[in-house]
């Protein structure tokens, strides 16, 4: 019997990635790295092993969803609201700074004004994959430095998904007032439905049957998954509507049981994600666009930190871990690639702009988590002393 594709290529990934894994461990590198320099090396611009990489980053895109869930699971919905609050003028004062930055390289390097505009819009976000992966779940989540960073990717979270709605109705699609009202009503929407679903429904299942745990196992999957296509269906993205449905049940007493059983499944889904990332980098026109790819990548992982430290200053429980929080959102966001890809998709921009975008990304991507795992706590420090779950 012949081996599908996806089995033999989970087969590479997982056997690849332990070896690499190995590798960095020993050499003091980030994990994240290698999963994404075994992408380059196997994937069609490299040995061409794994030559459908988007039916890895379909698959892997499951990873983020759970990611926000469970953190989600350990914030607490009072203190999230007074956060989100307290960090929206930061969120959009960043995002314009990084938006004129990403112009002016751009135009600089003499990309039109509407091309400039795009790389514009994709320096605006920090990556929640980075930034959240690399924060500790059972530390840094029940201090403020985890609730404002996670405060601040949901506000850009928000601010992508009109972005990618402007670059729809560039292409020719057309943006109807509906959908801007949708939008605009439809996370409080959802956050009230979760909130009565799980306070009338959800919670009397789960406190019913708490002593069958592959019951819960599979409720808390259906729950996360199903919020996530709810969230997608009225113009919100998966990340979004599975974030919501962990808040929703965080002061659930069996939050914590749930926390810990999909942390595996989440991490299984992370390594595609971060292969996949990396398999898409095509190394062949990379010299096309390397010189302003490696000024703004530079600049971008220079400047967003001590933009977001100098903001966050203003905000005094959080002048202690200014600069931390800024270092963990001190890189380009895996929406910027989406946003990156839409724009590419609907005719918006061609490839030059395409791979500059996806290039920077990328760039920022490996020596931002470097600099993240060397430094501050996370979950797969070297040192015993930074090492945190």
């Amino acid at each position: 019997m012949a081996t599908t594709p996806i089995i033999f290529y989970i087969f590479l990934i997982f056997t690849g990635a332990s070896i690499l894994a190995t590798v960095a461990l020993y050499t003091r590198q980030s994990l994240i790295v290698a999963y994404m320099a075994l992408g380059v090396l196997l994937g069609p611009w490299g040995l061409a092993w794994v030559d459908d990489p988007a039916l890895i980053s379909h698959v892997s895109d499951i990873g983020i969803i759970f990611l926000l869930f469970l953190l989600g699971l350990n914030l607490d919905p009072k203190n999230l609201i007074h956060l989100l609050k307290s960090t929206t003028w930061i969120t959009l004062a960043s995002s314009a700074v990084f938006a004129m930055l990403g112009f002016g390289v751009a135009y600089a390097f003499g990309f039109n004004t509407v091309e400039s505009l795009i790389v514009a819009a994709a320096m605006m976000f920090s990556s929640t994959i980075i930034g959240l992966k690399l924060l500790p779940t059972t530390v840094l989540h029940h201090q403020y430095t985890g609730e404002i960073v996670i405060s601040i990717l949901l506000l850009q979270d928000l601010i992508a998904i009109g972005v990618m709605l402007l670059i729809n109705a560039a292409g020719g699609t057309g943006l109807h007032v509906w959908e801007i009202v949708q939008i605009a009503v439809a996370l409080p929407l959802l956050a009230l439905f979760c909130y009565l679903f799980e306070r009338y429904i959800l919670v009397k299942l789960l406190a019913h049957f708490d002593r069958i745990q592959e019951f819960i196992f599979l409720v808390a999957i259906g729950w996360c998954l199903g919020i996530a296509e709810l969230a997608h269906s009225i113009h919100l993205s998966h990340e979004i509507g599975a974030f919501v449905a962990g808040v929703s049940i965080a002061n659930s007493p069996i939050a914590l049981f749930i926390s810990e059983s999909l942390k595996p499944l989440r991490d299984f889904f992370l390594v595609l994600f971060f292969f996949s990332l990396g398999a898409a980098f095509n190394l062949h026109v990379v010299g096309s666009v390397l010189m302003p790819a490696l000024i703004l990548a530079g600049l971008v992982l220079f400047i967003k930190p001590w933009v977001f430290a100098v903001l966050l200053r203003h905000i005094p429980n959080a002048k202690p871990q200014a600069l931390e929080i800024g270092v963990r959102l001190g890189q380009v966001s895996e929406f910027s690639l989406l946003v990156a890809y839409v724009a590419h998709e609907h005719g918006v921009v061609g490839d030059p702009i395409y791979y500059l975008i996806q290039t920077t990304t990328i760039l920022t991507f490996i020596v931002s988590s470097y600099w993240i795992v060397m430094r501050y706590p996370t979950p797969i420090a070297m040192s015993d002393k930074l090492r945190r779950d």
